[in-house]
């Protein structure tokens, strides 16, 4: 069973409702990259949402975008503020304690992947959620990339047949080591398995489910690195495989996505925009934001109606504000979140096999 259903468009719905919404008081945990480029755009943009501030450390920077807004001095002044949901985007070994902090507190979490360091912090944080009736969010955003949105409506549409082998990546080009240090020394969340590796692996659990087991291939190709920069991953189902791989000495790309099924295939070079436009300040809307270049579409080779079908085809628009607009209304009308604590549970599940795997060199089952 996939853990992600077809292409929902919340958008349109939300533009009917516009000047009746309630707003729901939200506030960062940081203000760097993540707060800046992937978060306070979206919350800004929608109506839905009132950005009160960040928690800021050395820097402070939040006002200097949104000058009507607070920064806040600690943790704990944010969870003493009136804000109702709390988006916490620290380093990923800080995600666990923080958001446990955020729900004893009686406040709405959205996580940043990877959402734990292991299976069991992810499942006490979903029990805590559960039981205090508060809504725990993932941030994988990449389900609205427009590349991935493509490739779930072949998927969906079934234009392949049924699937045989896929393989994702995230190829990068980038030997140098991060300048920031919680990414390049060692602890539990660091590496590129709990970076990358979970928009990969949620893509995939997205399309085709839990698999049946896992085998995982983890190393450091970095020089000086002493932190994971290279993963390749298999995931077994009963009647496919699914292979997911990233690293950083991939100076040409091979396509991100491919899928071989039993009518033809499909293959997708990754081209979604959106993170490189909000890196460079500019803003999102509901037009038209998330358009891929026409060079970036993927080609479609399959059979449709007895005839044979080669072709560039459209690539769907991606926007990262119906990931926020699901959260709106999982919050407001007590709906499911776009991405649910459990999905995120499942995503550590993977992770942890993987890295079993690597250390034993065999395949682990997944319970």
């Amino acid at each position: 069973m996939r853990l992600c259903g077809k292409e929902k468009n919340f958008t349109l719905h939300l533009h009917s409702k516009q000047q009746i919404m309630q707003k729901i008081k939200t506030a960062l945990l940081s203000y760097g990259m993540s707060g800046k480029v992937f978060h306070a755009p979206f919350l800004n943009l929608h109506p839905g949402f009132e950005l009160q501030g960040s928690w800021e450390r050395s820097k402070k920077l939040i006002q200097l975008d949104y000058p009507e807004v607070t920064s806040y001095p600690s943790l704990e002044s944010v969870l003493e503020s009136d804000a109702e949901l709390i988006v916490v985007n620290t380093p990923v070994g800080t995600h666990f304690e923080y958001a446990k902090q955020v729900l004893l507190a009686g406040k709405h979490a959205l996580v940043e992947k990877a959402f734990t360091t292991t299976v069991a912090e992810a499942q006490e944080l979903t029990d805590l959620a559960k039981a205090k009736g508060l809504k725990l969010a993932v941030f994988q955003n990449r389900r609205w990339d427009s590349d991935f949105k493509t490739v779930q409506k072949i998927v969906n549409e079934k234009l392949l047949g049924d699937i045989v082998e896929a393989e994702f990546h995230f190829d990068r080009f980038n030997p140098i080591l991060s300048p920031k240090i919680h990414k390049e020394t060692a602890n539990a969340g660091a590496g590129i398995l709990k970076d990358l590796g979970p928009h990969l692996i949620d893509q995939a659990l997205c399309l085709f489910g839990m698999p049946k087991s896992v085998f995982a291939d983890i190393r450091i190709t970095r020089e000086n690195s002493i932190v994971d920069d290279y993963i390749d991953i298999l995931l077994y189902y009963s009647d496919k495989r699914v292979r997911l791989k990233a690293g950083f000495f991939v100076r040409e790309a091979n396509p991100s996505f491919v899928l071989h099924g039993k009518k033809g295939s499909f293959l997708k070079p990754r081209g979604d925009v959106q993170e490189d436009e909000l890196k460079l300040g500019k803003k999102p809307n509901l037009t038209t934001w998330g358009t891929e270049p026409k060079e970036k579409e993927g080609l479609l080779h399959t059979e449709v109606n007895g005839a044979i079908f080669r072709e560039k085809i459209p690539t769907l628009q991606g926007n990262y504000y119906d990931y926020f607009d699901g959260v709106y209304h999982s919050i407001v009308e007590n709906k499911p979140e776009p991405v649910t604590a459990q999905e995120g549970t499942y995503v550590m599940q993977i992770i942890e096999a993987a890295l079993e795997s690597n250390a034993q060199q065999k395949v682990i089952a997944i319970d």
